[in-house]
């Protein structure tokens, strides 16, 4: 018997899935979604799966728009800017934006998933725990489920079908099957391995509470975010073969040396290091492209499904909430004219998606290296007093992806422009006084054209 058609089903009650159902219920539409693990609020999940997330101007959109922004603030830590720690553990900080309202926001991700999840379940969406979709018949529309403690197995029709399943995304794996469906990934050589600085003996944050915390060391790098509970949530980035990589570091010998050599102030902090370490499995961080995101107006891809990135733009959790507002938006545009919105949703959305992944690759090379360079810090001077002066023309690239909704696509685009800006004017002087403002003001006006700012 087929579905109702105004009947969506999810695949993935991750982060994108209880938001879109959110969204979608809030608009009339009966909304299940299929989770292959079971019910978080009730089963602890297994280490070392917790990495913060960094929420910023896209994601608090998407909140706002499912009513939700306010009931976020209490699980979030704002984070002003970067603190850089040396090897001799001087710390240098370093404002991401203009003035304090540009910050980025730690929230635990577990946390978040949970507050979704409550959310949706309260707008009425049914969400089916240790229920895993196991494949998609392109023909007929239903969905394989298996039932992960029984093994059952069963199938479930569907009228439209989105798949919210991450990066090893089961739908994703059916649409392989089309012809012409092209798909490429690429994993980092690099992996990460997540660790905690506890709290501090009366519930305190032992670093700067809002900030980035970054160890650059080169090859690898340390970071902390911080919780609301005083611990901070670390990530080590690591090569996985070679020297000073995860290959290396096979004991706690091993790991306790490495870290006294290469981030000498944090191990006072991390009194359970060699435990913590070997108690966490090593992730890795693929990019991955594909097309098409759908199959006429029957299944769609978004998020991680159909475009996963590595994570240090920290764009992730705000790529795929504003896939949801965009997705949303066509909808109430078009109506469930769903191959119509399926279609334009790829076409205006592909193209973004591919800048903030290229651009996330970039930035991992200007956080593990470029950040404790002093001509580097420099120019970050530089664009900051070209943003005061010139607001509507010369946004930095960082702001514009991350305290801006400009598409990823102009934000690349602008970006290579100013970055050639800022070589003219700045490699030859080291002082903000030397810097020629006649000079800064041709270029700008030649080169640049006044952005739609979209808050």
């Amino acid at each position: 018997m087929k579905t109702a058609p105004n009947k969506i089903t999810l695949i993935g009650a991750g982060l994108n899935g209880p938001l879109l159902a959110i969204l979608l219920r809030q608009r009339g539409f009966t909304v299940e979604i299929y989770e292959r693990r079971p019910d978080m609020r009730r089963v602890r999940m297994s280490a070392g799966r917790s990495i913060n997330l960094a929420l910023s101007t896209r994601g608090i959109h998407a909140l706002q728009q499912a009513g939700l922004w306010e009931r976020m603030r209490s699980i979030i830590v704002p984070m002003k800017g970067r603190m850089m720690h040396s090897i001799a553990g001087e710390l240098t900080f370093q404002p991401y934006g203009k003035n304090e309202t540009e910050a980025i926001n730690s929230i635990s991700r577990a946390e978040l998933n949970i507050a979704l999840i409550d959310a949706a379940e309260e707008h009425g969406a049914t969400i089916h725990f240790d229920q895993r979709c196991t494949g998609y018949d392109l023909k007929t529309g239903a969905i394989r489920v298996r039932h992960e403690s029984t093994g059952e197995e069963t199938n479930r029709e569907t009228s439209v079908v989105m798949g919210c399943d991450g990066s090893a995304s089961s739908i994703r794996t059916e649409m392989l099957k089309l012809a012409r469906f092209n798909f490429s990934q690429q994993y980092l050589d690099y992996g990460y391995k997540e660790l905690t600085i506890p709290a501090g003996s009366q519930g305190e944050h032992r670093l700067e509470t809002q900030a980035l915390h970054i160890w650059p060391r080169g090859n690898h790098m340390l970071i902390a975010l911080p919780n609301i509970d005083g611990t901070f949530a670390c990530i080590l980035f690591l090569p996985f073969e070679g020297a000073d990589s995860f290959a290396g570091l096979a004991t706690p010998a091993h790991v306790k040396q490495f870290f006294e050599s290469r981030f000498p102030d944090v191990v006072p902090l991390m009194p359970q290091l060699a435990d913590n370490y070997f108690a966490n499995s090593t992730g890795t961080m693929v990019t991955i492209k594909s097309s098409p995101w759908h199959i006429e107006g029957r299944a769609l891809l978004l998020g991680d499904a159909v475009h996963a990135i590595v994570p240090f733009f920290g764009q992730g959790i705000n790529c795929g909430f504003e896939d949801c507002t965009c997705l949303i938006e066509l909808l109430d545009r078009h109506g469930a004219d769903w191959p119509r919105v399926f279609g334009e949703f790829e076409h205006d959305r592909k193209v973004n998606t591919d800048a903030i992944a290229d651009m996330a690759i970039e930035n991992f090379t200007e956080m593990r290296d470029r950040v404790a360079d002093a001509r580097f810090l420099f120019r970050k001077k530089v664009e900051l007093a070209l943003e005061a002066k010139y607001p509507e023309l010369f946004v930095p690239k960082y702001a514009m992806v991350t305290f801006h909704r400009i598409p990823y696509s102009v934000a690349l685009a602008r970006g290579v422009v100013q970055d050639r800006m800022l070589a003219e004017l700045c490699d030859s002087i080291s002082r903000m006084e030397d810097l020629d403002w006649d000079k800064a003001e041709r270029l700008i006006r030649r080169d640049l054209t006044p952005l739609e700012i979209r808050q």
